[in-house]
């Protein structure tokens, strides 16, 4: 009998993507606020994971129960630290994006929906910087993301007159 192809097998289970977590996934802890089926996805697409995306989230929302009725981005204290450079904000959103990118659909689309609401709050609260783009809102070319382009600390208020 003739043994089937490696890609016929694989085309038959389907991708990861396709199929539910199996079940030592649905009893791992909770991420944030992700439904139980969601962060089970989560555990199984992002083995040692879960636990830096629920991080990740829970930074973000003390960023924004921070009093007050503007937020101001801080700056990180050093770039070259991994743990220093979660001190902005604005690269805890990229690690947060970069995380949604790799997930499959239900732990994405969960994820989607937990930071639509996270992001309304920092659009509504943050300031957007009106001056002019220049190189620090560029990453290889490529423009930032618009969580980037909001007014930090040390930078004062710009004069919105010259702008309207």
């Amino acid at each position: 009998m003739p043994r089937r192809r490696p890609g016929a097998l694989r085309a038959e289970r389907g991708t990861y993507e396709d199929r539910r977590p199996p079940a030592w996934a649905r009893a791992l802890p909770p991420v944030d606020r992700l439904s139980p089926e969601a962060a089970a996805a989560v555990h199984w697409a992002r083995p040692g994971r879960a636990g830096e995306i629920a991080g990740l989230l829970a930074r973000y929302r003390v960023f924004l129960s921070r009093p007050g009725r503007h937020l101001y981005l801080s700056p990180s204290p050093c770039l070259d630290c991994p743990g220093c450079s979660f001190a902005d904000v604005a690269t805890v959103r990229d690690e947060l994006r970069d995380h949604h990118r790799l997930l499959p659909p239900v732990a994405r689309e969960a994820l989607c929906r937990v930071l639509r609401g996270l992001d309304e709050e920092f659009h509504r609260r943050t300031i957007e910087d009106l001056r002019p783009p220049d190189s620090r809102w560029a990453w290889h070319g490529r423009p930032l993301a618009w969580w980037h382009r909001r007014l930090r600390e040390e930078e004062p208020e710009p004069d919105r007159s010259e702008y309207w």
